[in-house]
């Protein structure tokens, strides 16, 4: 996440950083995990004390969650979940509620590190330029122009150098989305919710006709974090995005300009990608990847009907769709937990580098899908594992 940051601005103090700190747990995000909150004030503190050798996976362990001194990481993933679930919760709070913060606090993947950024969404401050008399205008030497040019040389120079920094593999993997400056379509679908209208006292078992379906009023708990997620990085692209949610998308809409449809839809937009190569299809007696309508192992045998499982599968599909005559890009789980982590791919720069490192020459412009297997641990996913490729 904090690839697009300049990494010579001006560090924040310690206090500033502790304040944005309490502001953060106090959140809504995070009041309502313990765990997230002690987490997140345990690798802060000791990273503004410059303590950050103790931030191992084994002493978190030990020290936040109160594991013995035997633990073992490689048998117990609860600081690697925890980690996830913090990175989760601080990419909402930063879409939403904490958007407009002078500072950001962010844990890269990979490490228990957090890092503290001014926000540099500040409108700049125009500082007029001192008016020269005429008479000092005339004493201008050769030493000046000289000066002069010189600094016009280094300036030349550094943009030149910046210009010339290689895009990295997110960037590459978006750029076709986002080429033709139209704003990004982000959709995601409500999905059906059935409440019992009865009085909470009743003792007797409930009726079928007690069920009421509750239209257009839910969406997905990974289905929620994707969105947050892109467009936490739409933002720091300063790319211009739409969110509609549920039935408010037409297929105009998606002939607009480029779109990223999020989560198994239940509505009809699920036909949209029935001609992919790989799709996902729920059905009685079967739920996971089809490869060009046959199905595969990439599967979740006997889904429970509450969706709680301990593996998921998710397909990412990046195309030129021949119906809309726009980019589209699908990221969708069998459930919410492979949407989830599917979002966490297309979202996180050391995810993208690993994966595209193993693409075809001229991926870049191509259409393409991802097959993902996620591991699903004390009910968070982990990070995703590539089981196919296609590109064409």
């Amino acid at each position: 996440m904090s690839q697009g940051h300049n990494r010579a601005e001006i560090p924040p103090r310690e206090d500033q950083v502790r304040e944005e700190l309490e502001r953060v747990l106090a959140s809504h995000e995070f009041r309502s995990s313990r765990r997230s909150q002690e987490f997140l004030r345990f690798v802060t503190e000791h990273t503004l004390l410059g303590q950050t050798d103790a931030l191992k996976e084994r002493t978190i362990g030990i020290e936040v969650f109160g594991r013995p001194t035997s633990y073992d990481p490689s048998e117990d993933a609860t600081v690697r979940v925890k980690a996830g679930e913090v990175r989760k919760r601080l990419g909402i709070y930063y879409s939403g509620e904490g958007a407009h913060n002078p500072l950001r606090i962010e844990l890269p993947s990979g490490t228990y590190i957090p890092e503290f950024h001014r926000e540099a969404h500040r409108e700049p401050i125009v500082v007029p330029l001192p008016v020269t008399p005429a008479s000092a205008r005339r004493r201008v030497t050769a030493s000046h122009v000289i000066a002069a040019g010189a600094a016009f040389a280094v300036i030349t120079l550094v943009a030149w150098v910046a210009l010339r920094k290689p895009a990295s593999a997110l960037d590459t993997f978006w750029s076709p989305v986002l080429s033709g400056g139209s704003p990004v379509l982000v959709c995601v679908a409500y999905v059906p919710v059935w409440g019992l209208d009865r009085d909470p006292s009743a003792n007797l078992p409930a009726r079928a006709e007690e069920f009421v379906p509750l239209i257009d009023q839910f969406v997905g708990g990974g289905d929620l974090v994707a969105t947050s997620r892109l467009a936490a990085m739409l933002t720091r692209m300063r790319q211009p995005y739409r969110l509609k949610v549920g039935n408010d998308v037409s297929f105009a809409d998606l002939r607009s300009g480029p779109a990223v449809l999020v989560g198994y839809s239940y509505t009809r937009w699920k036909e949209i990608s029935k001609q992919m190569r790989y799709f996902i299809e729920v059905m009685p007696g079967f739920a996971g990847i089809t490869d060009n309508g046959a199905r595969t192992e990439w599967a979740i045998p006997d889904l429970p009907r509450d969706r709680r499982t301990g593996e998921d599968y998710a397909i990412v599909t990046r195309v030129f769709h021949p119906d809309t005559h726009a980019m589209l890009v699908e990221v969708a789980g069998i459930t919410q937990y492979g949407t989830d982590a599917a979002s966490d791919l297309v979202t996180n720069a050391d995810l993208m580098k690993e994966e595209l490192q193993k693409a075809p020459v001229g991926w870049q412009g191509k259409n393409l899908q991802l097959v993902l297997r996620v591991k699903v641990i004390a009910g968070a996913p982990s990070s995703p594992n590539v089981v196919a490729r296609h590109f064409w």
